[in-house]
């Protein structure tokens, strides 16, 4: 990773943490007193160069979710290994907002700050859709998976397929650029103030 984006990573995680805190204690005080399970979800992601690491979430579906995922495949709006349905049942009514807000990914701050994603980068993949990636596919684990990209930023995956997504985020890690990333994580910003968008 460049030494101006961990730099950048260090220094926006950590500011955002100390201004996220009130949120997320909030946050998990209304998952706690809503239904019962963890308040974190942990999850294991591929990282760069094919490493896995445990991802970290403010939960915002029922505990057996990931069960219930196999059958709901039928539903699945995405072409390729992604998986999304509209109208998800298994999403609670405070995993509802905190989705479209964005503030269910506030923990992953602290895998930024520990060097396992950057702010910005490709949504780290799960491991089922990392077995299915085609060869040339497999260039995208060469990028430090982030917090947030342009895809969540702008809502646009519903309207490409996966072959496309996939080459824009190899397309994103050839080059860093400061600029760009500042510009996505400001619209970020915005997206989670004024609740837009769905991540």
């Amino acid at each position: 990773m460049p030494r101006g984006k961990r730099a950048l990573d260090i220094l926006g995680a950590g500011v955002l943490f100390l201004m996220a805190l009130p949120v997320m204690a909030i946050t998990a005080l209304a998952i706690r007193l809503e239904s019962r399970g963890p308040i974190i979800f942990r999850q294991t992601r591929v990282g760069h160069g094919g490493r896995g690491f445990t991802l970290l979430k403010f939960r915002s579906m029922v505990v057996d979710a990931e069960e219930l995922q196999e059958k709901l495949a039928e539903d699945n709006l995405r072409d390729g290994p992604a998986f999304k349905i509209a109208n998800d049942p298994r999403i609670t009514r405070v995993g509802r907002f905190i989705r479209a807000s964005g503030i269910d990914e506030l923990p992953q701050l602290l895998n930024v700050l520990r060097g396992e994603m950057t702010l910005v980068g490709p949504r780290p993949p799960i491991p089922h859709e990392v077995h299915s990636y085609e060869e040339w596919q497999k260039a995208r684990l060469r990028v430090v998976g982030g917090l947030t990209c342009i895809w969540q930023v702008n809502g646009r995956l519903e309207n490409v397929s996966f072959r496309d997504w996939m080459r824009q985020d190899i397309r994103y890690g050839s080059k860093f650029s400061a600029t760009r990333d500042m510009g996505l994580i400001a619209k970020t910003a915005w997206v989670v103030l004024f609740s837009r968008g769905d991540h």
